[in-house]
């Protein structure tokens, strides 16, 4: 299955800039696999990049950042199992097979299930489970990142990575969008609407030189300066911004903004603006935008809470002066029907 068409800043599928469901950071886990005699499993969903360590061995062979399965002499193929940290639509995966030369599978294919309520680890791995494919049988390049767009419109909880015949697999990024419990959203209950654990979206921003914006709205605090949304140094003039889509249409009573680790380079003061687009294709150009948070100053390395109250609200955009970084948004409020 081919990739689809590349965004022009980086040179990768579009799908790319949507959350890693399977990413460790939201929960995921790589719960099974048939055979991880060489490297082990867990490695598949590490955060960090794989990387190479020359002449370095372990009592088993060679040590590669990655899961790798012992050479098969028997008809079949090998197996991971991956709960993802959300449950969500895929709409592409990044099957990574950096520094697997000679050992990468020749072919991968993936399939995926809905399972609620933490089942156990036999029922997964189980035959009463109803797996349906995600991405066919396809082939793979060795020591690089291959791009799979997917056809899924479902909610999944768990993915199989299925290798053919055997070998090794750096990274698997699970790429789509966060599909929560309904029960997150019960009427009355206060949620922070921009949280991507809750399916909260970054859907764009005028820059992202030093750090991606989809951070500002990942679980927990940031761990360092990359671990936020930074643009570079504005030199004309003009500001930045970035706009969430919010994961329900709601009313916002509390903004909190975290400038971690942002010591020499914080906004001067920012400004947040929110507009109700309703259903259908968003325009941020032809919105409605009403203020949200006037322009306020903001303090470097530190936590701001803001009570404000807006009208109904799909989308909100902070704007940051003239530009810096900013670790954390959350926007707690109340979804509406």
């Amino acid at each position: 299955m081919p990739a689809n068409k590349t965004s022009k800043a980086d040179n990768q599928p579009e799908f790319t800039s949507l959350p890693d469901l399977a990413s460790e950071r939201l929960g995921g886990a790589v719960i099974a696999a048939n055979d991880e005699f060489f490297a082990p499993k867990e490695n598949l969903i590490r955060a960090t990049p794989p990387e190479w360590r020359e002449g370095e061995y372990t009592e088993r062979g060679k040590w590669m950042d990655g899961w790798e399965t012992r050479r098969r002499r028997s008809p079949g193929f090998d197996w991971a199992i991956v709960r993802l940290g959300r449950p969500g639509i895929v709409r592409g995966v990044v099957i990574d097979t950096s520094y697997f030369t000679g050992n990468y599978p020749e072919h991968a294919s993936i399939d995926a299930c809905t399972i609620d309520n933490s089942p156990a680890l036999d029922r997964v791995t189980g035959g009463e489970v109803r797996w349906e494919p995600v991405l066919p049988k396809s082939p793979l390049k060795g020591d690089t990142r291959n791009f799979f767009k997917t056809a899924a419109d479902k909610r999944y909880t768990h993915l199989r990575l299925s290798i053919f015949p055997d070998g090794g697999v750096a990274r698997l990024r699970v790429h789509g969008q966060v599909m929560p419990d309904e029960k997150v959203f019960a009427e009355g209950r206060e949620v922070d609407l921009a949280a991507l654990e809750n399916g909260g979206l970054v859907i764009g921003a005028s820059d992202m030189h030093y750090g991606n914006p989809q951070n500002l709205i990942m679980p927990g605090r940031s761990t360092h300066m990359g671990d936020g949304w930074e643009t570079r140094r504005r030199r004309g003039p003009g500001h930045d911004w970035t706009i969430i889509q919010l994961a329900r249409r709601g009313t916002i009573n509390r903004i909190e903004m975290d400038t971690d680790h942002f010591k020499g380079n914080a906004p001067g003061k920012c400004m947040l603006e929110f507009t109700d687009a309703g259903a259908g294709d968003f325009n941020a150009g032809k919105a409605a935008w009403n203020a949200l948070l006037p322009e306020t100053s903001v303090e470097p390395h530190a936590r701001h809470s803001w009570d404000v109250a807006s009208g109904a609200a799909t989308h909100v955009r902070l704007n940051i002066y003239p530009d810096g970084g900013v670790a954390r948004l959350r926007l707690f409020g109340r979804a509406q029907g």
